[in-house]
């Protein structure tokens, strides 16, 4: 486990990194299509690899009902991208996925994981919205629409640490408790 956390806590650190010299559109899609897709795949790999049939089944929860959701909304919602490419701006699903795989990671394996977790997938917003494909409205619609499942879907290993995000008209953040 010590391992996995390094390993992740590097490729969130590489992540970040490049974020430093995205100075581009494209750069900003291709960060945030790899922090995505690489949370969604950690999130099934980390349950496998551990033997944790039922953390696996919460993950597939988490993320297949949060795709299900996006893909509603966006065949429902018809908002124009900012780049104006199509009429599937809302919300975002990358968004909305990386934050269901950083919940379950979270939620699973504690705040070790989940705090590079949640950065890859702050880190996946912020770029939807440089690279032209999302307006903040449909970030924050996708990081919530991907919270509120992985927390559904997801039973804590060890819940002594709380990261619990939280929002309203002015702003938001995350709140950590400890109980000992």
């Amino acid at each position: 486990m010590q391992k996995f956390i390094c390993a992740f806590a590097t490729a969130s650190t590489l992540l970040l990194s490049a974020n430093a010299h995205a100075s581009n559109q494209d750069n900003w899609k291709t960060m945030s299509n790899i922090g995505s897709y690489g949370l969604v795949a950690t999130a099934f790999l980390l349950p496998t690899y551990h033997h944790d049939w039922q953390g696996l089944e919460q993950a597939a929860w988490s993320v297949g009902s949060t795709s299900a959701v996006t893909l509603v909304g966006k065949n429902t919602i018809h908002a124009e991208r900012p780049d104006k490419s199509d009429d599937d701006s809302f919300p975002s699903g990358h968004t909305a996925n990386a934050f269901a795989a950083a919940t379950t990671l979270y939620r699973r394996y504690g705040w070790e994981v989940g705090v590079p977790a949640y950065t890859v997938a702050t880190l996946v917003g912020v770029g939807r919205v440089e690279a032209e494909k999302h307006y903040w409205r449909d970030v924050l619609a996708g990081a919530a629409i991907g919270t509120i499942a992985g927390w559904y879907f997801t039973d804590a290993f060890d819940d002594n640490v709380q990261l619990v995000p939280w929002a309203q008209s002015d702003g938001g953040g995350v709140m950590v408790t400890w109980r000992w």
